[in-house]
């Protein structure tokens, strides 16, 4: 299976959260921190606590998000 990493920029970020929804991993989370405009951006997680499961770029998160705040990162042979 696929490994992979996002990045998620926290100030494009409008919270919108369709990301969360469309993770078919459940690695992106809510930011606990305010961005600069007071919205609780989402938040990429290493790995989902709930389910022990990594990031597979499927690049589902970066396909739904309306600001393209999301960037998607092959990790191949463990270096990105």
């Amino acid at each position: 299976m696929k490994r992979g990493k996002i990045s998620i920029d926290r100030e494009r970020c409008k919270g919108c959260y369709l990301c969360l929804a469309s993770c078919p991993q459940k690695v992106i989370g809510i930011s606990a921190d305010k961005n600069s405009k007071g919205i609780y951006p989402a938040e990429y997680k290493e790995e989902s606590v709930e389910f022990k499961k990594t990031c597979i770029a499927c690049g589902s998160c970066y396909l739904v998000c309306p600001d393209t705040a999301i960037e998607v990162y092959e990790i191949k042979g463990g270096i990105l």
